[in-house]
């Protein structure tokens, strides 16, 4: 029998294939093929429009971002410079300085590469 991962989602073990997906028969999770692939070579950081970023890449923010604890925020378009990929649990996965605001976590649905 084929070595088919558990779900990603919930972690159950009774996951199966259909054509180019795997799908989770308890919480009805589907991933591809190769969503599965890239999980098993490690950490992959994609941004909004789907590119891998890799460690030092510059990104480009593509939406207002407010900052907790200062007055003002993250605008549409700041560039930033060197960023550091981390594994995040809450989906903050970039962890750079940003000019103005300071060392801080992004998610990567917010930034698009330069």
């Amino acid at each position: 029998m084929e070595n088919i991962p558990n779900c990603p989602k919930c972690g159950s073990e009774y996951t199966y294939e259909d054509g180019s997906l795997y799908i989770c028969p308890e919480c009805a999770y589907e991933w591809s093929k190769d969503a599965a692939a890239e999980a098993e070579e490690g950490l992959v950081v994609r941004d909004a429009n789907g590119n891998i970023l890799e460690e030092g890449d510059t990104v480009t923010v593509i939406k207002d971002l407010k900052v907790k604890g200062s007055s003002g925020g993250i605008k549409v378009g700041t560039k930033i410079k060197g960023i550091h990929l981390v594994e995040g649990s809450d989906g903050h996965n970039i962890d750079c300085k940003v000019p103005g605001v300071g060392a801080i976590k992004l998610k990567q649905e917010f930034v698009k590469k330069a």
